[in-house]
């Protein structure tokens, strides 16, 4: 058994010094010291390639601790990154709590809100059903999504019912400016709006907020343009064949 000093009198068995350094090293290491001769410059070879070889056992060490450290740190970001999204949902969730019910006590008489599951106030269906205008007697679906980082990003809404809009594609999508989480116009999305809001500009698209001149379906826009009586007949066969 190979017995070097590497602090003060703190002596070391190989087997202990494997656990410090690698493999391959103490295996030079052993070799250069069962060859050296213990008196003379083979014994100041000896200690010099000792104190060498307990340097490189404190970096090593060292590194080791920093590693670490490093893994700790990385598991306690990971667990903040979960326990800050926890508590925005914490937050969307109470947000939701007081909105539904203001919503619910001031829902315009031409909407309704479904929602399907009653514990997830995230994700609800609205009903617009329009009493004047092109889109009377017709019945548009929507669908509402509440991210997880609401009221500092608006829903998502998406129309479910297909329909010939100059504001709405026949795929659903929206143009509303209060949906909007950056707007020119300052009109977008800011963390003082509420449900209530976006229920009331929803309903609205089918009247004081219907535009032909800033459209997001161009090809209806440019359809009322040419021929209204065209787009209104258009709009009453969509309403038959998909808003009953």
């Amino acid at each position: 058994m190979i017995r070097v000093i590497l602090q003060g009198n703190d002596i070391k068995t190989t087997e202990e010094i494997m656990k410090i350094l690698s493999w391959r090293s103490i295996f030079v290491f052993s070799q250069t010291f069962q060859s050296s001769s213990p008196t003379g410059k083979a014994c100041r070879r000896s200690q010099e390639a000792c104190q060498e070889w307990r340097k490189k056992a404190a970096v090593m060490l060292t590194l080791a601790s920093k590693l670490k450290r490093d893994d700790g740190l990385k598991g306690s970001r990971a667990s903040a990154t979960a326990s800050d999204s926890s508590r925005r949902v914490s937050v969307r969730d109470r947000l939701l709590v007081k909105e539904v019910a203001e919503l619910e006590a001031n829902l315009p008489c031409t909407c309704k809100v479904h929602f399907p599951d009653p514990n997830k106030l995230h994700c609800f269906q609205l009903t617009v059903t329009p009493d004047e205008g092109y889109y009377q007697g017709g019945k548009f679906q929507f669908e509402t999504e509440v991210p997880d980082a609401y009221n500092m990003v608006p829903p998502k809404v998406k129309c479910l019912t297909r329909i010939w809009h100059p504001n709405i594609t026949e795929t659903g999508e929206i143009c509303l400016s209060l949906l909007r989480e950056h707007s020119i116009d300052g009109t977008g999305w800011a963390p003082t709006r509420t449900l209530k809001d976006v229920v009331w500009g929803l309903n609205s698209l089918f009247t004081d907020l219907l535009n032909f001149d800033d459209p997001l379906n161009i090809e209806a826009a440019e359809h009322h343009l040419r021929d209204k009586e065209d787009f209104r007949n258009k709009v009453e066969d969509y309403i038959k064949r998909y808003a009953r």
